[in-house]
C-alpha cells in the first residue's frame, strides 16, 4: 500500500485547484527592443505620438515612456505609408495589397488599445495600383496617386472612395504642348500649406502640376528632365522643392514655371545616388535643408546617410543600415492653431528610421548630438548570443551601475525625449530588475527591465583585454574631410574577432561579482568598482584533456590577454581570468560567490577555478576514453583498430538476433493485444467510476554512448547538501553532461579567515547514469520543506530563509526526456515525470520558479517551469512532479525563440521573437509587466460615433417559442445559462404592466388557445399538467419559493372574480389523471387554474428575454374563458 502511494500521489482537491488560479496564469505582456523590419513612420505633432509600421503588418504607436500601443493587420502585408489624422488619435495605414485601414485608440476593459475600425480595398489593377498617398491638411481626404497617373480621393470620414477622380488625361489637357508626353506614374503629392484646395502632383518622369481641385484646373506646370523622387512645400506656400534621382534638387517659385529658381547637386559633379526625400524648414537663423541619399556613387554609393545643412553647419549622419524614412519635429507644427500660424518652422529634432534602428538627433544643441532612446532600442546592435535576468537588484549595485552608465552616455543630448504624448498609468516598480545580454562582439549590455520600457544602463566591453589587431580603418576615416561624415546609431553587425563572442553570463548581485565565458574558452571574473584602475590581469590555463596524451586540438587558438598594467574604466573590472584548454566554446557556467569558486564546462570536460587564489582546483575530461577518433584525428594502432572492429561486429550480431526475436514475439501477441485493448475500452465505458488508466507511453530508445556530443557539459550546480551516507551536509559540485551522466563531487572550502591561504579540496563522491542517456540540462536540491536551496549570500542578506538542514533533502535531475527526483544521500528514485514518453516532446529550457499567490502575500511555492521543443510551457510541482500548467507560448517553428528562452525566478520569461525584439511573457498573475497608457483628446476632436456600433444587437435577443423553452428546461446542460437567472421582483403589478404592452397580440393568442382548448380539452389539460410537473421538478429551491409567492398573490387577486366550486364524483377533475372529465356546472376547478398560473410564471422565470416581453391575459378575458369552463393553455412567445 505504501509503495502504491509512493508511486501514485493522491489527486489534487478543489482547494488546490483554487490555489492554482492564484499561482499560475499565462499572459503575453509586452515586447522590448526595435520593431523587426520597419517599413513606414508617421508623427502627430499635436498629440506628440510616433507611429511605426513593419513589413509583417505590425503597428506601434508610441508617446512618452510607458505609452505604447501595438496592433497587427489581419493579413500578412507590408505597411507602405502611415498618416495620423490631426489630434484625433486615429491612424490610416496603406498596405502593399492596395488596402487602406483606419485605426484608433479606444478604452477597452480599463485599458487603452489600438484597434482597427474600418478598412477599404482599392481595386488592384495595373493602372489603379496605388503608388503614393497624401493626406489633406484638415485630414478629411486622402489623395491616392496610381501607377496609371490618375488620382483617386478617399473620404476619410466614410472611409470610401468619392466619385471624383482626377484623371491624367484631364490634367494633361491644360499642359502646354511641349510637355504633352506620357508623364508616368504619380510619384509624389504635396498639399499646399495654406490653401487646402491646391496641391502639387509630381509624375515619375519629372512633370509637376499645381492642381486646383476646387476649379478642377491646372494652375501651373513645371517640367524637369530628371526623374522625380519627392516634393516638399516651403512654409510660406510661395516656393517648393523637388528632389531627383541624380542626386540634385530644384527650388521653384510657384508663380514662375519657366525655370527653377535654384538647382543644386550637393555632392556633384560626379554621378550621385538619388535624393529619396528632402525637407526644407525655416528658422530664426538660417533655414535647414535635410535630405536622405545623394552620395557620390563611385566613392560612397554604399553608405546610408542623412544630410543636415544650416548655414555653415554641414553634417552627413552615417548609418549602418538602409534609411526607411525621416521626420522633422518643429515647434510651429506643435503649437500652431488654425487662426494663428507662425512665420517659421523652428525645427528642434530629427527622427531617422533605419532598417535596424531608430535615431533621434537634437537640432537645438551644439554639434547636433543624438538623444538617448527610452524605447525602440537596438538590442541587436551586435547579435545576441546569451542572456540572463536578475531580479530584486540591491539599491547599492543599481546606483553604481547607473552612475558608471551615465559616464558612458555623457555624449548624448541633455534635452529630454521630445516624443512625449499621452500619460503613463503604470505604477512605479517595487523592485529593480536587470536583463543582461551577451553579444557577438564581446560586449555585455545591462538593461533596465523593471518596467515595460527596456532602457540601456551600462555597456561592458571585453575586446580591450586582448591583443587584437584593429586594422587601419580608423586612420583612413580620420583622413576623410569631405563629405563631413559622422557615424550615428549603435547597430554594428561586424565583430573584430569571432572568438570574442559571449556564450554564458552569470551575475551575483549581492557580491557584485560578474562572470562571463566566451567562444575561445575564456572565463573572466569581474568586480564592480566606482573608480578607474590600472592593473595587470593574469590568466590561468586549465588543461581539461591533460590525461589524454593523444589528443590534438585543431580548432581556433585562444585569445592572448594584454601583458602588463592595463587601465580599466569605472564599472565592472576584471580581477581573474581562466583559460580552458582546448579553447572551445563554454557550454556551462556556475558561480558560487560565497565559496568564491567558478565552474565552467565545454564539449571536452569541465574545470573548477578559485578566483581568490587565482588557481585551478580540479578538472575532468568527459570524452569517451575508448573512442579516440572523437577526440583527435590521429590514426589508431592496428591492434586497437582490430579490437574495436571485432567488438562492433559482435554487437551488431547480438542486436540483430534480439530484434528478430522481438519481431516474432510481437507478431504472435498482436491479436491478443488488440483484444485486450478492446476489452479495456469496453470496461472503461461501462464503468466510468473505475480508476484512471495509465497514459500510453512511447517507447524511448537509449541514445548511443559513442556519440561525440555525449561528452558536452550541459549544466553545473553548487549545493550545500548531504552527499555521503551518515555524514553531515557539506559543499558539493554537480556536473551534468549531454550523455545523461551526472558527476557529484565533495568540496572542502576553508574557513573565511584561511580562505586566501588554504586550498579548496575537490573529490569525486558519486555518479548517476540515466538509463536512456538523455542530456541533463538542469539540477536543483530541495529541502524537507520543498524549497529550493537559497542562492549564495541570500540568507546573510535576509533575502531568503535558511534551508532546513535537519530533514531529508532531495535532488531533481532534469533531462531532455524526463524529470526525476532522487533522495539524498541514498540517491534512491522518488518521483518521476516522463515527458517525452507521454507527450513526444523534449525539454529545451528549465527554470526553478518561486510562484507567489496573487492575493495572499504570505504564500509561495517552488515549481519547475519547462519549455519544450514544441514551444509549450509546462509547470510541475517540486514535491510530486505533478503537472500544474500546460500552455503553448511559442510557435514550434520558431527555433531561435526557443533557443533564446530564459525563465526568471519570479515566473516571467523572455525570448527573442526576432533578432531585434524580446517578447516578455508571464506565468504568474502576481507579476504582470505591461504598458498602460492614456491619451487625452480635446473635446469634439473625434467624429460622432455610429449609434449602431455603440449599441450592438445582443446576441441573446433570440425569439423563443414554447417548444424551445420546454427543451431548454428539460436539458440539464443549460441550467447554468444566464437567461435563467431572473428570480427577482416578479409581482402581479409587473405582470399586469407587461400584459398591457402587448394587448392586441395576446388577445389573438388567447382566442386561439381557447379554441384549441375547447376542441381538445383533455389533451390541453394533460399537456399543461405534464409541463407543470416538469417545470416544478427541475426548478431550484429558491426559484420554487419565488413561484409559490407569486402564485399565491396571483390567486388572491383573482379570488374576487373566480367562483370556487366543489365537484362530487365527476366534477371535471380529470386533468389530474389524464381523463377528459365533465365540466359539471361550467365552473373550472380552482386547482387547475392555479397550476396553469404556476406554469405561466415558471416559464417567465426561466427565460429573461421572454419575461421582459411576456404579456398575460387581461382579467376580463380570464373571467370570460374561465366561465366558459375551458382550461387555459398559456402561450409564451416573444414579439
Amino acid at each position: 500500500m505504501f509503495k502504491f502511494f509512493k508511486k501514485h500521489p493522491p489527486k489534487e482537491g478543489e482547494e488546490r485547484e483554487k490555489l492554482k488560479k492564484e499561482l499560475f496564469g499565462f499572459k503575453k505582456c509586452t515586447d522590448h527592443g526595435f520593431i523587426s523590419k520597419p517599413s513606414a513612420m508617421a508623427y502627430d505633432p499635436k498629440l506628440r505620438l510616433l507611429a511605426v509600421g513593419s513589413k509583417s503588418g505590425v503597428l506601434k504607436v508610441l508617446g512618452s515612456p510607458g505609452v505604447e500601443f501595438t496592433a497587427q493587420h489581419d493579413q500578412d502585408v507590408t505597411v507602405v505609408q502611415l498618416f495620423f489624422l490631426p489630434e484625433q488619435s486615429r491612424l490610416v495605414s496603406f498596405c502593399s495589397d492596395n488596402s487602406l485601414h483606419l485605426w484608433e485608440t479606444n478604452v477597452r476593459g480599463g485599458k487603452t488599445v489600438l484597434e482597427e475600425i474600418k478598412s477599404y480595398n482599392v481595386e488592384t489593377s495595373k493602372t489603379k495600383s496605388v503608388s503614393t498617398c497624401c493626406l489633406s491638411v484638415n485630414g478629411e481626404q486622402l489623395f491616392l496617386g496610381t501607377e496609371g497617373g490618375n488620382i483617386q480621393i478617399l473620404d476619410v470620414k466614410d472611409f470610401s472612395l468619392s466619385e471624383q477622380v482626377i484623371y491624367q488625361d484631364v490634367v494633361m489637357q491644360n499642359v502646354p504642348d511641349d510637355f504633352k508626353v506620357n508623364p508616368g506614374a504619380v510619384e509624389a503629392i504635396a498639399v499646399h500649406p495654406t490653401n487646402p484646395d491646391k496641391f502639387l502632383i509630381g509624375y515619375n518622369r519629372g512633370l509637376i502640376v499645381l492642381w486646383d481641385n476646387k476649379e478642377s484646373n491646372a494652375n501651373q506646370t513645371y517640367n524637369v528632365s530628371r526623374q522625380l523622387e519627392s516634393l516638399t512645400w516651403h512654409r510660406n506656400g510661395t516656393e517648393f522643392t523637388s528632389a531627383h534621382s541624380d542626386g540634385s534638387y530644384s527650388i521653384w517659385s510657384v508663380s514662375d514655371a519657366s525655370k527653377a529658381k535654384e538647382e543644386q547637386t550637393p555632392y556633384g559633379p560626379f554621378p550621385c545616388k538619388a535624393i529619396t526625400k528632402l525637407e526644407r524648414k525655416t528658422a530664426k537663423a538660417d533655414p535647414f535643408l535635410i535630405f536622405s541619399g545623394g552620395m557620390p556613387r563611385a566613392s560612397y554609393g554604399d553608405k546610408h546617410t542623412v544630410t543636415v545643412m544650416q548655414g555653415e553647419n554641414h553634417t552627413v549622419f552615417d548609418f549602418t543600415s538602409r534609411i526607411i524614412d525621416f521626420i522633422i519635429l518643429s515647434r510651429a507644427d506643435e503649437s500652431d492653431t488654425p487662426d494663428d500660424r507662425s512665420d517659421n518652422d523652428e525645427p528642434h529634432s530629427l527622427v531617422v528610421l533605419a532598417e535596424e534602428e531608430i535615431v533621434a538627433i537634437d537640432l537645438d544643441s551644439v554639434n547636433w548630438p543624438t538623444f538617448r532612446l527610452p524605447y525602440l532600442n537596438s538590442i541587436h546592435s551586435s547579435a545576441i548570443t546569451c542572456s540572463q535576468h536578475i531580479a530584486n537588484v540591491p539599491d547599492q549595485l543599481w546606483q553604481k551601475i547607473n552612475d558608471v552608465g551615465e559616464a558612458q552616455l555623457k555624449n548624448f543630448s541633455p534635452r529630454t525625449w521630445p516624443i512625449n504624448g499621452g500619460r503613463s498609468l503604470s505604477k512605479d516598480p517595487t523592485s529593480k530588475a536587470i536583463l543582461l545580454t551577451g553579444h557577438e562582439d564581446g560586449t555585455v549590455r545591462f538593461w533596465d527591465a523593471s518596467s515595460s520600457n527596456l532602457r540601456l544602463l551600462y555597456k561592458l566591453t571585453t575586446v580591450s583585454y586582448f591583443d587584437i589587431s584593429a586594422g587601419d580603418q580608423n586612420s583612413a576615416e580620420e583622413e576623410e574631410e569631405w563629405p563631413p561624415f559622422r557615424k550615428v546609431g549603435t547597430f554594428d553587425p561586424y565583430s573584430d574577432d569571432p572568438r570574442l563572442s559571449i556564450q554564458k553570463i552569470t551575475l551575483c548581485p549581492l557580491s557584485e561579482t560578474l562572470v562571463i565565458a566566451g567562444t575561445a574558452g575564456q572565463v573572466i571574473t569581474f568586480q564592480m568598482e566606482r573608480e578607474e584602475r590600472e592593473q595587470e590581469v593574469k590568466s590561468t590555463t586549465v588543461n581539461i584533456v591533460s590525461d589524454r596524451d593523444s589528443f590534438v586540438w585543431k580548432g581556433h587558438e585562444a585569445l592572448v590577454p594584454k601583458e602588463g598594467d592595463v587601465k580599466f574604466a569605472a564599472g565592472f573590472q576584471p580581477i581573474a581570468m581562466m583559460q580552458l584548454y582546448p579553447p572551445a566554446a563554454v557550454t556551462a557556467l556556475a558561480l558560487h560567490s560565497e565559496w568564491q569558486i567558478i565552474g565552467a564546462g565545454t564539449a571536452h570536460g569541465f574545470g573548477l577555478y578559485d578566483y581568490v587564489q587565482k588557481k585551478e582546483i580540479s578538472s575532468r575530461c568527459t570524452l569517451n576514453p575508448t573512442d579516440l577518433t572523437g577526440t583527435s584525428e590521429t590514426a589508431m594502432s592496428r591492434r586497437k583498430s582490430l579490437k574495436k572492429s571485432l567488438r562492433e561486429s559482435f554487437r551488431r550480431l547480438r542486436k540483430g538476433r534480439s530484434e528478430r526475436r522481438a519481431r516474432d514475439a510481437k507478431a504472435k501477441t498482436e491479436t491478443q493485444h488488440i483484444e485486450q485493448a478492446a476489452e479495456t475500452a469496453e470496461g472503461a465505458t461501462a464503468a466510468p467510476g473505475t480508476p484512471e488508466h495509465k497514459p500510453v507511453e512511447r517507447q524511448i530508445e537509449a541514445r548511443s554512448n559513442e556519440d561525440s556530443m555525449c561528452s558536452m557539459v550541459r549544466c553545473i550546480y553548487f549545493a550545500d547538501t548531504f552527499i555521503v551516507n551518515g555524514a553531515p551536509h557539506n559543499p558539493s559540485l554537480w556536473v551534468g553532461t549531454n550523455g545523461g551522466h551526472v558527476y557529484i563531487y565533495n568540496l572542502t572550502v576553508p574557513a573565511s579567515d584561511k580562505r586566501s591561504s588554504d586550498a579548496v579540496g575537490c573529490q569525486l563522491a558519486k555518479e548517476i547514469k540515466l538509463k536512456h542517456r538523455a542530456p541533463v540540462i538542469s539540477m536543483a536540491v530541495i529541502d524537507s520543506r520543498a524549497r529550493i536551496l537559497p542562492e549564495p549570500l541570500e540568507v546573510q542578506n535576509e533575502r531568503a530563509k535558511a534551508a532546513d538542514m535537519v530533514g531529508p533533502h532531495s535532488v531533481i535531475i532534469c533531462s531532455e526526456e524526463q524529470l526525476k527526483t532522487f533522495t539524498l544521500p541514498a540517491l534512491k528514485p522518488k518521483w518521476k515525470s516522463k515527458i517525452t514518453a507521454q507527450d513526444g516532446s523534449r525539454i529545451r529550457r528549465i527554470g526553478f520558479v518561486n510562484f507567489r499567490s496573487k492575493s495572499a502575500d504570505n504564500y509561495s511555492e517552488f515549481d519547475i517551469a519547462c519549455l519544450s521543443n514544441l514551444g509549450e510551457i509546462l509547470v510541475y510541482a517540486v514535491t510530486t512532479l505533478r503537472q500544474q500548467m500546460h500552455v503553448t507560448a511559442i510557435r514550434k517553428e520558431d527555433i531561435n525563440g526557443i533557443a533564446s528562452f530564459i525563465f526568471t525566478k519570479d515566473g516571467q520569461a523572455f525570448y527573442l521573437k526576432s533578432s531585434s525584439e524580446f517578447d516578455r511573457i508571464t506565468l504568474s498573475p502576481r507579476h504582470v509587466t505591461c504598458a498602460l497608457g492614456m491619451l487625452d483628446l480635446k473635446e469634439g476632436m473625434r467624429p460622432d460615433p455610429d449609434p449602431e456600433a455603440d449599441n450592438p444587437a445582443d446576441e441573446n435577443d433570440a425569439n423563443y417559442s414554447t417548444a424551445d423553452i420546454t427543451i431548454g428546461l428539460a436539458d440539464d446542460s443549460q441550467h447554468n445559462d444566464s437567461r435563467g437567472d431572473t428570480t427577482g421582483d416578479i409581482t402581479v403589478d409587473s405582470i399586469r404592466d407587461l400584459a398591457a404592452e402587448g394587448e392586441d397580440t395576446i388577445t389573438n393568442m388567447v382566442t386561439n388557445a381557447s379554441n384549441a382548448a375547447a376542441n381538445e380539452s383533455s389533451n390541453v389539460i394533460q399537456s399543461v399538467t405534464t409541463y407543470s410537473s416538469t417545470v416544478m421538478s427541475t426548478m431550484e429551491s429558491s426559484v420554487t419559493s419565488s413561484v409559490r409567492e407569486v402564485t399565491t398573490s396571483f390567486s388572491r387577486h383573482q379570488s374576487s372574480d373566480v367562483q370556487e366550486t366543489t365537484s362530487g364524483g365527476d366534477s371535471g377533475g380529470g386533468g389530474n389523471d389524464g381523463g377528459s372529465g365533465d365540466t359539471g356546472g361550467g365552473e373550472p376547478n380552482l386547482k387547475n387554474i392555479d397550476d396553469d398560473t404556476k406554469a405561466t410564471v415558471t416559464k417567465t422565470i426561466e427565460t429573461t428575454e421572454v419575461t421582459e416581453k411576456i404579456t398575460d391575459l387581461k382579467l376580463s378575458e380570464e373571467k370570460k374563458i374561465m366561465n366558459n369552463g375551458d382550461p387555459v393553455k398559456t402561450v409564451l412567445t416573444e414579439n
